[in-house]
C-alpha cells in the first residue's frame, strides 16, 4: 500500500479511484464494512483503491480536552489498512490548518484533484471540513457537479447480547469502553483480532527476572490504547522492518498492567509481557505488538515475595492452558 502524507504526493496519473473517508481508529468491524464495500465496488472497474483519513482524532486539534484516547498508533492504524489490500492512503495532518479548510475545497483539493475519485464511501455519521459542515448531502451535490457517486454505508450493530448490549452500534468509543474496563474478549469481537499495544522493549527495574520470571517492559510511548490493570494472556509479536507487512516472531505470553503494587515502587502504569517457556530471547531494543487475547485477574498487591511468586506461576500456567486450548495444541 502506497502512503502519501500530503495530497501534493500523489502523482498526476494516479487514478480513477473508489475511496472511502474516516478516522478508521481501530480499524473495527464497522469500518472493515465499509472497506470491504469499496473492494466490492472497485473490483468491476480500474479503479485503485484508497482510503482518506488523519493522523490523529480531529479533536485533538479543535478540542483537546474532549479528545478520546486512540485505540491505535498512526503507524499500528497504517498497518492493519495495508492488511485490508488498499491501493492507497491519503493520511492527513489534522492541524489548526487542515481544520479551517471548507468541506467544498476538501472535496475539490483531496477527492477531485488529488485522488480522481469517481465514488466515494463514508460511515453514516461522518462529518468533515471546518465545523464538521461536510456531510453526505454535500457530497452528493458535489459528486453530481464533480462527477462522482457517493455511498452512505449502514452501521453494523450487535445482536443479542446478554447483558442490554443488542442492537448497539459498533464504534471506537464502545470497544474503548471495553478495553478500558480489561473486558478484551469482547473487544476482539468487534475488532476482528486481538487489540495490541506496540512500543519498543526497554530495560524495567528487572524485577522480573529476579522473581524468576523475565518480562519485556514496553517503553512508556508505546502507542495503542492500554487495557485495565490485570493479569492477560496473550502474544508477543516481533514486528518487521518498515514496509514490511505482518509480522515477525509471535509467542504466547503472561501479560502484566499496571504499577506493581506490591513493591509500590512504579510511578507510571508499565506493560511487561513474559514470554512463556522461553529465556534464550533478547528483545531490548526490538518493536512489539502485545496481543491481548484474554484477562485472567485484576491488579493486586500482596504482602509477601513468595506469596507474588506463587500467585505469577499460577497466572503463567492458567496464559499457557488458554493460549494452548485457542491455537489448538
Amino acid at each position: 500500500m502506497i502512503v502519501f502524507r500530503d495530497v501534493a504526493e500523489i502523482p498526476t496519473g494516479f487514478g480513477p479511484s473508489v475511496v472511502a473517508i474516516g478516522k478508521f481508529d481501530g480499524l473495527h468491524a464497522g469500518h472493515r464494512t465499509i472497506i470491504d464495500r469499496l473492494m466490492v465496488d472497485a473490483a468491476g472497474t480500474d479503479a485503485r483503491t484508497a482510503v482518506v483519513t488523519f493522523d490523529r482524532h480531529p479533536l485533538a486539534t479543535i478540542a483537546p480536552d474532549s479528545c478520546p484516547e486512540a485505540l491505535v498508533g498512526v503507524e499500528q492504524k497504517l498497518d492493519l489498512l495495508a492488511s485490508t489490500g488498499l491501493d492507497a492512503t491519503l493520511l492527513l495532518a489534522f492541524d489548526a490548518e487542515l481544520a479551517q479548510v471548507p468541506a467544498e475545497e476538501f472535496v475539490r483539493r483531496h477527492l477531485v484533484a488529488g485522488l480522481r475519485t469517481q465514488r466515494v464511501l463514508i460511515g453514516e455519521d461522518f462529518r468533515f471540513g471546518r465545523g464538521g459542515e461536510g456531510d453526505a448531502a454535500l457530497l452528493e451535490r458535489m459528486g453530481a457537479a464533480c462527477g462522482f457517486a457517493v455511498e452512505v454505508v449502514q452501521d453494523v450493530a450487535s445482536a443479542g447480547l446478554p447483558d442490554g448490549e443488542a442492537g448497539r452500534r459498533v464504534s471506537s468509543s464502545w470497544i474503548r469502553e471495553l478495553i478500558s474496563a480489561g473486558d478484551v474478549e469482547r473487544a476482539a469481537k468487534l475488532l476482528g483480532r486481538p487489540h495490541a499495544v506496540r512500543g519498543e522493549v526497554v530495560r524495567g527495574l528487572r524485577r522480573g527476572r529476579e522473581l524468576g520470571f523475565p518480562t519485556a517492559n514496553l517503553a512508556r510511548d508505546a502507542t495503542g490504547l492500554v487495557p485495565a490493570d490485570g493479569i492477560y494472556a496473550g502474544w508477543l509479536v516481533e514486528r518487521l522492518p518498515a514496509g514490511e507487512l505482518g509480522g515477525g516472531s509471535r509467542y504466547p505470553a503472561a501479560i502484566s498492567v499496571g504499577t506493581n503494587p506490591t513493591f509500590d515502587d512504579v510511578p507510571e502504569r508499565v506493560v511487561e509481557a513474559h514470554v512463556l517457556d522461553r529465556d534464550d530471547l533478547d528483545l531490548y531494543g526490538v518493536v512489539v505488538d502485545v496481543e491481548f487475547e484474554a484477562r485472567i485477574r485484576g491488579m493486586v498487591a500482596f504482602t509477601g515475595i513468595d506469596d507474588l511468586k506463587t500467585q505469577i506461576a499460577d497466572d503463567v500456567a492458567v496464559a499457557r492452558d488458554l493460549l494452548r486450548s485457542r491455537s489448538g495444541q
